[in-house]
């Protein structure tokens, strides 16, 4: 059994040796991400872990030994799984990884944003202490509506976060039934045109899908509030940037902050750098002391559990 792991940005890979040890396995590393590379990697490999690689139907295509593919995280959009389907390639994310600490995050600068700290904390830098007519407008937490756009286990989690600071909470969630709703009590909202115009905040909680692709873009940034705010520790592509950017500049809309973004790192002449109006985190919402820990065991663990012929924890895709 020829396990590879790909790429892999880890201090060291130490945690799913002692996995893949423990469970009779051996794993090798692949020194580059080449095209090429890639290509050959999978013509050797029966299972291999990936965290940023490109995985394109081009390269899946030469894979004639590899049937399973793990993907370091839980996102997954870049690999092709239509193609793995179809090649007969077993598709598989880390789905309970970090959804505490992206919570906790998400949930962090809805506060922040809620109680104006990044202007209040410049005015003083900059000397100055009359603050009202720098933080209105500044409703109260129980006036003010968040919504929650995409409500899965980490969207589940940020209104629990939400729900002691008295917040107005509404979810819209295609897949979200009223029964489901009814049991979580959830108020509901069926079409996300009234949830963007109504919401004061968004926050959003969904995988890059093409369906999902720029859900956010010039037309539906135009139904939010001028004065509302987006929040996004999800997947940077789901917001048209450019368009973010412009309606931030012309304050057609208040307030942005950002953990992802379509290109990673954000390129330093990207129009959002100049906003003012935006908080900018460097995909870090995932992190904590124990998070990476957990995702490369979990990563590994799945791996055995295939090799075993048992049930696996979080497949994403189905093979006939």
């Amino acid at each position: 059994m020829n396990i590879v792991i790909i790429d892999s940005n880890f201090q060291d890979n130490k945690p799913e040796q002692e996995i893949f040890q423990a469970a009779g396995l051996e794993v090798s590393f692949l020194s580059g991400t080449e095209e090429e590379s890639l290509k050959v990697v999978g013509q050797t490999a029966d299972a291999v872990l990936v965290q940023f690689a490109i995985l394109s139907k081009d390269i899946l295509s030469t894979w004639t030994r590899c049937k399973l593919i793990v993907r370091y995280g839980i996102g997954y959009d870049n690999v092709d799984v239509e193609a793995a389907t179809e090649l007969g390639i077993q598709v598989c994310n880390v789905s309970g990884y970090c959804l505490d600490e992206v919570a906790d995050h998400t949930a962090a600068l809805i506060l922040g944003v809620s109680r104006r700290l990044l202007p209040l904390h410049q005015a003083v830098e900059r000397g100055e202490w009359a603050f009202e007519p720098i933080v209105k407008p500044m409703p109260k937490l129980a006036d003010t509506q968040v919504g929650i756009v995409g409500f899965g286990r980490i969207g589940e989690r940020v209104l629990q976060r939400l729900r002691p600071f008295q917040y107005q909470v509404k979810v819209y969630d295609p897949y979200l039934t009223a029964e489901a709703a009814l049991e979580k009590q959830v108020d509901k909202e069926d079409d996300l045109k009234t949830i963007l115009e109504q919401s004061d905040i968004i926050a959003l909680h969904l995988p890059l899908l093409p369906t999902t692709q720029h859900l956010l873009n010039a037309e539906t940034l135009g139904w939010m509030k001028p004065t509302a705010c987006v929040v996004n520790t999800s997947r940077g592509a789901l917001i048209d940037t450019v368009a973010l950017a412009h309606a931030l500049r012309a304050h057609t809309l208040g307030f942005a902050a950002l953990d992802v973004f379509e290109q990673e790192p954000l390129p330093a002449q990207h129009p959002l750098r100049d906003c003012g109006n935006i908080w900018l985190t460097p995909h870090a919402a995932y992190y904590s002391d124990s998070s990476l820990l957990e995702l490369q065991r979990s990563a590994a663990e799945e791996i055995v559990r295939w090799v075993r012929g048992e049930q696996l924890y979080s497949p994403v895709n189905r093979l006939a």
